[in-house]
């Protein structure tokens, strides 16, 4: 099974380029992060035309998540258990294929450290904390995955020193990150890949994808039993090139 994440920074805007490499890599479930789009006009067609089952939580203009799947799709649940009506469309759960109970997350940027918004990006890593805690099982697969907004360490930074306490890098937030691992998740990327310098996100900007110049923000976590079965992950380059692309690369994980 091939899981894929990618933030699109907008679907309507990015279909020509969303729905050609969907069609080529063939993935049996997708998340999308940053969907812009209320649930009404999500652009089901295009994909239900590929085979997928689609279930959306949108926002218009900010946010929103969608997962897709060929492999069946269950126990869909949106947002945090308490959340209020008009709260943003950033959590979206389900099981596919029958046993990988799924988590896609756009977790929130934070702005810049000491900003009202990095402040509500913690209290917002915590009710995360708490719904991973109540709600799974790590004795069962379990994939946490999407943008999380958060480096994990210097590996995942073009320039350390630049980004050391900023926003996406600070001690905080990675600690917060932590606490959420240790629910019993780990980083599947790094099962298979050790490296520095591999990254999912480059700024507009800075033009950073000219200048080599990311973040690896967008993460697999996955319970024991997940990442046993997971026998790769890689960062789909091609898809970040060209003309109008995301700011992101999708991310694809395989779980034999």
């Amino acid at each position: 099974m091939d899981i894929v994440t990618w933030n699109v920074n907008s679907l309507r805007a990015r279909l020509p380029r969303v729905l050609p490499w969907l069609e080529a890599e063939n993935p049996d479930v997708v998340c999308f992060q940053e969907t812009k789009v209320v649930d009404e006009l999500f652009p089901r067609e295009p994909f239900e035309d590929l085979g997928y089952e689609v279930v959306v939580h949108g926002q218009k203009t900010y946010n929103g998540v969608a997962i897709l799947s060929k492999v069946g799709i269950e126990d869909v649940f949106r947002g945090f258990p308490d959340d209020e009506p008009d709260a943003e469309a950033r959590v979206l759960g389900a099981t596919v294929g029958g046993e990988v109970m799924l988590l896609n997350l756009y977790v929130v940027n934070g702005r810049e450290v000491g900003d009202p918004k990095y402040a509500y990006k913690l209290r917002w890593l915590e009710q995360l904390h708490d719904l991973v805690d109540e709600r799974y099982d790590m004795s069962e697969k379990v994939v946490l995955t999407g943008d999380f907004n958060i480096t994990f360490d210097d590996r995942d930074v073009y320039d350390p020193e630049a980004w050391r306490d900023k926003v996406l890098c600070s001690e905080p937030e990675r600690d917060a990150l932590a606490r959420i691992m240790g629910n019993g998740l780990s980083d599947a990327f790094r099962k298979h890949n050790q490296d520095a310098g591999q990254y999912t996100w480059w700024d507009f900007r800075s033009r950073g994808w000219q200048r080599k110049a990311g973040l690896r923000i967008d993460h697999f976590l996955m319970s024991a039993p997940a990442l046993e079965s997971c026998s790769a992950v890689r960062v789909a380059l091609d898809a970040r090139d060209g003309p109008k692309p995301s700011d992101h690369a999708p991310v694809v994980a395989t779980l034999d």
